[in-house]
């Protein structure tokens, strides 16, 4: 786990005609219902806010015609003698390329082709996508599982690379070793998913997130429209573990959580590397992410070692980035438990019953966003719905800028509430900002004027807004 500030990643360039913004997912609608609602005037004048009927999709194949399937499917048990068979490959493989799994080191390159064999041999349709960093070559591993909606994409991934100063066995071969065997545990079961399933091994984590972010960076919009979530497992199997769910997308944090429930295990908000992992890139472009984590340099106190055992005062992983990470240096039950939920999770996600599109409303009119000043506003008002909005409400924006480093971007309810769907990034050097954020809005009502405010920070850069939606 990199635990430096994390990097914004880049947006998309602008989606200029009707059928290209049909095909990424963004502004697609069917015709307008009888009881559309017009929007009040943005900052750049009055635009229509459409309220959108999205039929029912077809069931998914080999589902038949009595409907959706009724529940997920349950997982299997993940076996962790198989999970530390692959950590002692990883620990094999630092061993005979000088200690290191590191990017542009030979140990991250026979890593990687560790896990492409495995994953070959059992039928994934694997891809190695190739970038550079600090002027070696980096190399991400994608595999693809057969089937399963291609629109609907579940995405299962952690960092492969390690530090340069040792194995990288819980940071992060841990990971590493429990996303593999549960791609493997999804041959073994043949599983049919209703969502398509894809895995994913970044490298150059440890450099600044860059094999993730090249991933997301060079992702068509089209495609990332498809990808319904993200889950990362970065370091879970610390010797002195806690148990940590990431709270970035109410329903996927909900999955972890209800699985630990059911052991009786007690969880905590991740917070020590929020951000600092290779969801980040998935996260800023507005896919929903979650994830798991054990704990790195932070110290476990006396109420989390009451908790969950082992030693109060001394750090999760008293190895992180360190030349003792190596094999020994994980702790069985965590890791065990980890795999297991990370199995869950993609059990649950992936066969899970698909859920028709709901309604759309849109404002498409272009409002400018003046340089380093007030803040552009852009209105869509609701009406005709009952109780409140979701707690998966989708905010889908289309904005051209120079800069968009230089945006915060909110998403304000009725009331006033103001919900922060981008912040402001220096690091964040690439134009425009095309994306989809998932806002927990359980809390607002559902009609009313809702409001995206869109401020530029910094000077000399321009952009406007060109349209956005609200899915309820």
């Amino acid at each position: 786990m990199r635990l430096s500030a994390p990097d914004r990643a880049p947006g998309v360039r602008r989606l200029v005609a009707c059928a290209v913004l049909a095909l990424g997912g963004l502004f697609a609608s069917s015709a307008p219902t009888a009881g559309a609602a017009a929007t009040a005037p943005g900052a750049g004048g009055a635009g229509a806010a459409r309220a959108v009927a999205a039929p029912p999709p077809p069931p998914p194949p080999g589902r038949g015609a009595g409907g959706w399937p009724p529940s997920a499917i349950a997982a299997p048990d993940i076996p962790l003698a198989n999970v530390k068979a692959h950590l002692s490959q990883f620990g094999s493989i630092a061993a005979a390329n000088g200690g290191n799994r590191a990017h542009g080191r030979p140990g991250y390159k026979a890593s990687l082709d560790y896990v492409k064999a495995k994953l070959d041999a059992a039928g994934f349709t694997t891809t190695v996508q190739q970038f550079t960093a600090s002027s070696a070559t980096g190399y991400n591993l994608i595999a693809d599982w057969p089937g399963g909606d291609p629109n609907t994409v579940l995405m299962a991934g952690a960092h492969l690379d390690g530090v340069s100063s040792g194995p990288g066995i819980n940071d992060n071969g841990s990971g590493s070793a429990a996303v593999l065997e549960s791609a493997l545990a999804v041959s073994r079961a043949q599983l049919q998913p209703t969502k398509h399933l894809r895995f994913a091994w970044w490298g150059a984590e440890e450099l600044g997130l860059l094999g993730s972010k090249h991933y997301v960076n060079n992702l068509p919009a089209a495609e990332r429209s498809k990808v319904s979530g993200y889950l990362n497992f970065d370091m879970i199997g610390s010797p002195n573990p806690g148990y940590f769910v990431y709270d970035d997308d109410p329903a996927i944090e909900k999955t972890f959580k209800d699985y630990f429930a059911g052991l009786g295990v007690p969880t905590e908000i991740e917070t020590e590397g929020d951000g600092r992992s290779d969801h980040a890139a998935f996260k800023n472009v507005g896919i929903p992410v979650g994830g798991l984590f054990t704990g790195a340099s932070r110290t476990k106190t006396s109420a989390q070692a009451q908790k969950w055992g082992g030693t109060a005062g001394q750090a999760f992983d008293r190895c992180y980035h360190s030349s003792c990470d190596g094999t020994a240096n994980i702790n069985d039950t965590a890791l065990d438990r980890n795999s297991d939920a990370i199995a869950h999770a993609v059990w649950t996600l992936g066969t899970e019953p698909a859920i028709p599109p709901g309604d759309v409303y849109e404002n498409t009119t272009d409002v400018a966003i003046p340089d380093n000043a007030a803040a552009a506003t852009s209105t869509i008002t609701v009406s005709g719905r009952t109780g409140n909005a979701p707690a998966t409400l989708k905010a889908g924006v289309d904005i051209t800028h120079t800069w968009r480093g230089d945006l915060v971007i909110d998403l304000i309810a009725p009331d006033g509430t103001a919900y922060r769907l981008k912040n402001s990034s220096a690091n964040d050097s690439a134009d425009n900002v095309v994306a989809t954020y998932t806002v927990n809005a359980s809390a607002e009502t559902a009609n009313g004027t809702w409001t995206l405010r869109v401020q530029d920070v910094a000077a000399q850069d321009t952009g406007r807004i060109n349209g956005w939606k609200l899915t309820f």
